[in-house]
């Protein structure tokens, strides 16, 4: 189990999460509801609601894995996912339940990358993962990760962003290019003298200021740990710290 993404809608904290094996795309994506994250309340307890989308090796071109929740109102709830193979994928939910619209079962493809050897399990080219939508104004932002995770100071993960006027995209980057391409303008890269591959992020609104949280390698050690930075946003695209 890995992954988590959590959010409050509708009356309960949404804990959404992953179950799978490294490198294969046999895998699901399964939800948890609390009414409370205070341990001492008695309405503490984590409620299992069962599998919310289920990935298959050989029928789907996508990983279901990596959830994110994305909220456009009370009306309008989403979730994005996915990994390698045919990149991040999103489907309408149902608020009420928190599993996947049954009047509404389109499949939006937001972000994918050239695959340069696409029948090997997973695809090694081509590496993007770990979307996270956020609200900035009139417009979306699609951030996701690229490149490679887990290989500790030789990782090369990376942290781009896209920019769309629906959350179902398109998403397109600085230069106009779709995020469908392999477009993305970098949010933060590696490596420097001290930490490599930043990424698998996500944001943080506060009222005085947004925050990125990620996770990057350490150059001595290949440990990784979590980063957070200030986010500013500069003619209506994100800013962030540079890696020491």
């Amino acid at each position: 189990a890995w992954a988590p993404d959590i959010s409050y809608y509708n009356g309960k904290y949404h804990l959404y999460y992953s179950l799978s094996s490294f490198g294969v795309n046999e895998s699901a994506i399964g939800l948890a509801t609390n009414k409370t994250l205070n341990p001492k309340s008695p309405d503490y307890q984590w409620v299992d609601q069962g599998m919310v989308i289920h990935s298959y090796t050989g029928k789907d071109d996508f990983n279901a894995i990596d959830p994110n929740l994305v909220i456009q109102d009370e009306k309008n709830v989403f979730l994005n996912w996915g990994s390698f193979w045919g990149g991040i994928k999103m489907r309408r939910l149902d608020p009420a339940t928190g599993k996947l619209c049954t009047t509404d079962t389109t499949l939006y493809s937001l972000c994918s990358r050239p695959r340069l050897k696409p029948h090997q399990t997973p695809p090694v080219e081509g590496a993007v993962e770990a979307p996270f939508n956020v609200r900035h104004g009139d417009d979306w932002y699609l951030f996701s990760s690229y490149d490679f995770c887990c290989r500790g100071a030789k990782s090369d993960y990376n942290v781009v962003v896209g920019r769309g006027r629906q959350v179902t995209g398109p998403y397109l980057d600085k230069a106009g290019k779709s995020m469908q391409e392999g477009g993305g303008s970098v949010v933060i890269a590696g490596p420097t003298a001290s930490w490599a591959g930043p990424g698998h992020e996500a944001i943080l609104h506060e009222p005085t200021a947004d925050y990125l949280l990620f996770h990057a390698y350490s150059a001595s050690t290949g440990r990784s740990s979590l980063q957070i930075s200030t986010m500013v946003w500069e003619d209506g695209w994100p800013r962030v710290g540079k890696l020491p």
